[in-house]
Order: C-alpha cells, then sequence, then structure tokens
C-alpha cells in the first residue's frame, strides 16, 4: 500500500517497520492504513502470535503525524481531510489498545504525538538510550491526542500534566521510571531481541529480562516533588502562579525555567490538555478517550492558534507564534466548554 511502511511475517510475528527516515517516520494516513490493514489480517492469522513495530532506519521511531498535511487541511478544505486523518489514525490507537496478540514496540530514538499513540498501546514498549519521548502539542497550538490523555492522566505523581504543558522530553531511563516503557535495552541488543521473539513469542517477557540492562538514574526523579507540587491544579492560572511564586520567593532555576516554556505555549491547548486529562482520569475505557479527543480534534484543527503555531514552529521556524486568545485570563470556560462537546451524531468517532 505504501513504502513508507515495510510489513513482513518473520518466524512466528508481524513486524511493522516505519519507514519514513526523512520525516522521522512521521505518521501519513496512508502508513495508518496499511499498519491497521496488516493488523486485521494477523489478528486471524494463528502463524502469526506476536506483533513488532519498529522503525527501518534512521534516528526516530515516529516524530508524529503528519503536521503539514493537517495544517494544509486546515488552512484550504476547513478541516474535513484533516478530521479524516485523525479519524483514522485513531481508529489504529484503538485497534492496537485492544488487539489480542502481544504487540511489542521498540520506541528506540525519537517518539512523539503519533509514535507515542503507536507505542504507548503495546504491552511491551522498549525503550533505549536513544529514547526521546514527548508529547510536545501544546507548543503548536494542538493536545496531546492519540489516546495521550489516556496514558498521561495515569502517570503518578502529575507527571502527565507536566509533560502535556510543558512538552517536556524525556530520556529511556526516564521512560521506564515513568511506566512508559516496560523495558530497557541497549541498542545493540535490538536485533537479537527481535529475532529471539519471532522465534518464541510466548516468551517475549523473559527474552526481554534476559537482554535488559539496568538505565542510568531517571533525571526527572530529583523534580518529581517540584512537579507534584506546582502541577497539582487543573487550572492553568493556578500552575503558573505556584511556579511564579517558587520562582519570585526561591529563585528557583527549576520554576523560572519551566515558566519559560509554559508562555510559549499555547493558552488555548494548554487548557484543553489539563481539562482533557482531568476528564480521561475519570473514564474507565480507551474507546470513550477517542471520542473525547476526535470532538477535540476537530475543534482544535481550525482554531487560529494550530495553523499559527505550525507556522512559527515548522514552517518559518522562528518560534514567535502569535497565540489567540494571548492569555491564560482570555480563554474562557465557554471556549474550551465548545471545544469539548458533543458533535452531531453522524460525525462523532466510532470504533470500527
Amino acid at each position: 500500500m505504501t513504502n513508507d511502511i515495510l510489513i513482513e511475517t518473520t518466524g512466528r510475528a508481524g513486524r511493522l517497520s516505519l519507514n519514513r527516515p526523512r520525516a522521522l517516520h512521521a505518521l501519513t494516513l496512508d502508513m495508518c492504513h496499511a499498519m491497521s490493514a496488516a493488523l486485521t489480517k494477523w489478528a486471524s492469522d494463528d502463524a502469526v502470535e506476536a506483533v513488532i513495530v519498529d522503525h527501518a532506519e534512521g534516528r526516530g521511531f515516529c516524530a508524529g503525524g503528519d503536521i503539514a498535511f493537517l495544517r494544509n487541511s486546515a488552512l484550504n478544505d476547513g478541516g474535513v481531510s484533516g478530521r479524516k486523518f485523525f479519524h483514522d489514525e485513531y481508529q489504529l490507537n484503538h485497534q492496537m489498545f485492544e488487539y489480542a496478540k502481544p504487540i511489542v514496540a521498540f520506541i528506540d530514538g525519537v517518539t512523539m504525538g503519533g509514535g507515542v499513540g503507536i507505542s504507548q498501546p503495546a504491552k511491551f514498549r522498549v525503550a533505549t538510550e536513544n529514547t526521546r519521548f514527548a508529547m510536545p502539542e501544546t507548543g503548536i497550538g494542538l493536545f496531546p491526542d492519540v489516546g495521550g490523555g489516556w496514558y498521561l492522566s495515569r502517570l503518578p505523581g502529575r507527571l502527565g500534566q507536566f509533560l502535556a504543558l510543558t512538552g517536556a522530553r524525556l530520556d529511556g531511563a526516564e521512560c521506564l521510571w515513568a511506566g512508559l516503557a516496560t523495558h530497557y535495552l541497549a541498542t545493540d541488543k535490538l536485533e537479537e531481541a527481535k529475532v529471539r521473539i519471532a522465534e518464541h513469542p510466548d516468551r517475549i517477557a523473559g527474552i526481554l529480562s534476559e537482554l535488559s540492562v539496568t538505565p542510568p538514574p531517571a533525571r526527572i526523579e530529583a523534580n518529581a516533588d517540584k512537579i507534584a507540587h506546582h502541577f497539582k491544579s487543573d487550572k492553568l492560572e493556578e500552575v503558573i502562579a505556584s511556579l511564579e511564586a517558587d520562582a519570585d520567593d526561591q529563585g528557583s532555576d527549576w520554576a523560572i525555567k519551566e515558566l519559560a516554556t509554559l508562555r510559549t505555549k499555547s493558552p488555548q491547548t494548554c487548557k484543553v490538555a489539563l481539562r482533557e486529562l482531568a476528564e480521561s482520569a475519570r473514564l474507565h475505557h480507551l474507546c470513550d478517550e477517542m471520542v473525547m479527543e476526535y470532538r477535540i480534534a476537530s475543534r482544535v484543527l481550525t482554531r487560529p492558534d494550530f495553523a499559527e503555531g505550525v507556522r512559527a514552529v515548522i514552517v518559518d521556524k522562528n518560534g514567535d507564534p502569535q497565540w489567540n486568545p494571548p492569555t491564560p485570563e482570555q480563554v474562557s470556560d465557554e471556549l474550551i466548554d465548545s471545544i469539548f462537546a458533543p458533535l452531531p451524531d453522524n460525525e462523532e468517532w466510532k470504533p470500527l
């Protein structure tokens, strides 16, 4: 279906290898469709007992979704093709979450946005010294989607809220510490792991444990108490006020740094992210998460901040987005309510 994803069976495992190295394997709609079709085929194939998800070459696992395509949709077709992209990408995310056979995702390299959506549903998530995990969407006027609200809201100590608002990057050791990865392997052991899993898919946990190494200390652990304290509120203004107080009273370098980071983000989508995670924590099924996220995505896609954020960060790369509304205080509760409101019944996201 597309050369951007390599699909094969090796031994007793199916293998999906992302193959778009120039774009750090960012997902296109064709890639999503090809992955979904392969998973559907393997689900009823007794010869395939497990699925491996990795990347074919290059330094990223998956840098996200096709942001340029989504911006073009926002600017030129009223978001119609962009909503189609979100709809089908979310179908893939949900399919992987519900998949009956074990999936092993090797998050070796950049793993952001859409890359999180195709790795966090996996039963086994293998980080390495090259892993760079992030959900940086608020920096371009989007929000943590692809199931991001579900996974982030379930992290301890308000770490999910911190990651959602700041877009902070975690390395492989930090991913293991946070529970975002299940195993930590050196990159020179990955090929052996894949070969052995294909030969013995009934022994995945044992194989990964045998090949695991002790990671370096998780640097973020030293800031866990600060994160839990300053990001404890679901109100953006209160998070900012808490950091401001620490920066002013204690002269905290950490608080000053995180404040500066937050002030570069879209106030609208920061508020969306906090509301999303609060709602996600109360949900019982990922299906309900995807329904909510599709409502948000359908609205946020065509709000001013998305096209503007992509322009500033990715197109012009001058880092000067003009957010609208420009401050947290100007983002009304009514606006956030409208972004989360149900869609007409024939437009709602539904699982396959």
